[in-house]
C-alpha cells in the first residue's frame, strides 16, 4: 500500500477557487429536487456523490463552498461531519458542522492524513490508471531501454526474483524500473499522421542487478509475464492512491474528442474511463470538467426542402484525472445517453 502524504490545505486551494469562480458566478446553482436539508458524511462517500445529493450539477459545488466562508476548502470533509443546506439571498449555501460545534475552516495550513479525508471520486475507479498505465511520446518509446530476454533464455518470464537482460540502459541511469507493455497508439483524429502518444501498461517492477550491455535486472512485483521487447521506464514518483481534485472548467474554450475507451468497449458507462485528444499543450489539467456533446444529425426543412444540421446535444460530464503532453485520462461522471468514441468534448 502506498503511504499517503499529509495534506497541506489552505491558501493555495482557496486561491484556486477564487481564480475561476468569479467567471461563472452568474451561473445559477440549481438544487437537486430531492435534496436533503442535512447529511452526515460516512466512510466511502465522495465529494462528488455528496454534492449530487444537493446540486443538480455536482461539479459546481466549489461555488457553493466558496460562497460560505466557513468551508474554505472542501477537501477538509471527514466521516462524521454534517453538511447542512441553507438558502441565503436566494442562493444555496452549505455549512459544515463537526461534532456539536460549527467549525470555521479558515484558509490556513492544516495537516491531515489523506486517508481520513473523503476523496473527490472513488479511488478504485481510476487506481489502475494512476499507478499502472501512462502515455509516452513517440521519441520516449523509441529511446526507452527494452527487455532482451530472461537469463534462462526463455522468451517469456515473470517470477519475482528472476533475472532478465535488458539493452539501452545508460551508465549512471536509474536503479529501479517499471517494465511496460506497449499498448494502443493514439492518433490525432484530424490528422492520422500525428501520433499523440503510446499507452504503456506496467507489467512488473525491476531493480538493477548489474550494469552493462546487456544489463541484468532482478524482477520484483510481477503482474503478468514479461516479454522480449517490453520497455523499461524509470519508476516515477508514485501518484496518490486516493484522488483529490478541485473540479473546475477550463479557463479557455477548447474542443476535443473521445479517442479511446478503457477496456476496449465501444460505449462508455458511468464511472468508466476515456482518453481525450486534449493534453497539457492545450492547457488541460487534472480537475477540469468537460461536457460531452453528440451530433444530432440533420433534418429536412419543410419550407426550403434543404437539409439543416441540428445543434449538438449534451450527453454527459467528464472529470479529467490525469494529463499527458497531448492526451488526457478522464472519468465519465454523469450521462443522459450512451457515450461513444469520437463524441465531442468542450467546456460545460
Amino acid at each position: 500500500m502506498l503511504k499517503f502524504r499529509q495534506l497541506s490545505i489552505g491558501l493555495t486551494a482557496a486561491a484556486l477557487l477564487f481564480s475561476w469562480s468569479a467567471a461563472s458566478l452568474a451561473q445559477k446553482i440549481a438544487l437537486n429536487p430531492g435534496h436533503p436539508e442535512r447529511y452526515v458524511v460516512v466512510k466511502g462517500d465522495t465529494l462528488w456523490d455528496i454534492s449530487a445529493r444537493f446540486l443538480r450539477d455536482p461539479w459546481l459545488w466549489p461555488e457553493v463552498w466558496q460562497a460560505n466562508p466557513q468551508i474554505a476548502n472542501p477537501h477538509l470533509i471527514y466521516p462524521g461531519d454534517t453538511i447542512t443546506l441553507e438558502i441565503r439571498n436566494g442562493k444555496p449555501v452549505l455549512r459544515l458542522q463537526r461534532g456539536r460545534k460549527v467549525v470555521k475552516l479558515s484558509p490556513r495550513i492544516r495537516k491531515q492524513p489523506l486517508s481520513q479525508a473523503i476523496p473527490t471520486i472513488d479511488p478504485e475507479s481510476i487506481r489502475h490508471f494512476l499507478n499502472q498505465a501512462r502515455v509516452v511520446s513517440e521519441e520516449e518509446l523509441k529511446t526507452a531501454p527494452y527487455v532482451l530476454g530472461g537469463v534462462e533464455k526463455r522468451l517469456l518470464t515473470g517470477s519475482p526474483g528472476e533475472k532478465i537482460y535488458a539493452r539501452g540502459i545508460s551508465a549512471g541511469g536509474a536503479i529501479r524500473y517499471g517494465v511496460y507493455r506497449v499498448g494502443e497508439t493514439y492518433r490525432n483524429p484530424k490528422d492520422k499522421k500525428e501520433i499523440l502518444g503510446h499507452e504503456v501498461v506496467r507489467v512488473a517492477d525491476a531493480v538493477m542487478d548489474r550494469g552493462g550491455d546487456p544489463a541484468t535486472l532482478r524482477l520484483l512485483d510481477v503482474k503478468r509475464e514479461i516479454r522480449a521487447g517490453d520497455r523499461l521506464l524509470p519508476v516515477a514518483e508514485d501518484m496518490a492512491s486516493a484522488p483529490y481534485y478541485l473540479p473546475h472548467p477550463p479557463e479557455s474554450s477548447m474542443k476535443g474528442h473521445i479517442i479511446s475507451i478503457f477496456d476496449g468497449v465501444s460505449m462508455v458507462g458511468q464511472y468508466q474511463g476515456v482518453v481525450l485528444d486534449l493534453g497539457r499543450r492545450e492547457g488541460i489539467e487534472p480537475g477540469h470538467v468537460l461536457a460531452v456533446y453528440q451530433s444530432n444529425g440533420e433534418m429536412k426543412d419543410p419550407v426550403t426542402g434543404k437539409m439543416v444540421r441540428l445543434p449538438d446535444e449534451r450527453a454527459g460530464i467528464l472529470l479529467v484525472f490525469r494529463t499527458f503532453d497531448k492526451v488526457s485520462y478522464a472519468l465519465l461522471m454523469q450521462s443522459t445517453r450512451p457515450i461513444h468514441l469520437m463524441d465531442t468534448v468542450r467546456a460545460p
